[in-house]
């Protein structure tokens, strides 16, 4: 049986997991530049290389209330795929912890209540070490929709996928 692996992180003192096929690299916070009328969850664009990468806060997005910045606040670098091109997305988080590896009969289904963030975020709640990680579903937490609108603002960069 193959054994999936998946970055941990913290938010809101809460251990979430992601798929580290999505993760391109992960970042010490510094700063970001503010984007006037963007939704309140982005606080703004980072240079990445010469690139602007719009950065989502999960503590926004999931628990409506900013991240507060401390020591070991990182922003995730993950790629969502959006018709033939791919964009670079930054996900503000708490901390980072580790990479774990969960066995796909060790990921429970998302609970139908209870949850505290919208159930379609949720992908399902991993095992490890007697604990639960809630693995997230990235396509939904970076709505596609929320996408074409900045990719319409000229936000974010498109790199082509195709060959």
């Amino acid at each position: 049986m193959q054994e999936i692996q998946y970055l941990t992180f913290l938010i809101s003192d809460e251990a979430f997991g992601l798929g580290i096929l999505h993760i391109k690299e992960i970042i010490e916070f510094e700063s970001v530049t503010h984007v006037p009328m963007m939704p309140e969850y982005i606080p703004g664009v980072i240079n990445l290389r010469g690139n602007v990468v719009p950065v989502i806060d999960l503590n926004h997005r999931f628990y409506k209330r900013k991240t507060e910045f401390g020591r070991k606040t990182c922003i995730i670098i993950t790629e969502v795929k959006m018709e033939k091109e791919s964009i670079d997305v930054g996900l503000l988080v708490d901390a980072v912890n580790e990479v774990v590896d969960i066995q796909p009969n060790m990921i429970e289904n998302a609970p139908s209540f209870g949850a505290k963030i919208r159930l379609d975020f949720i992908y399902g709640l991993g095992k490890v070490d007697e604990k639960f990680v809630i693995l997230l579903n990235i396509e939904q937490i970076l709505n596609l929709e929320e996408l074409a609108v900045l990719q319409d603002k000229s936000i974010i960069v498109t790199h082509s996928t195709e060959a």
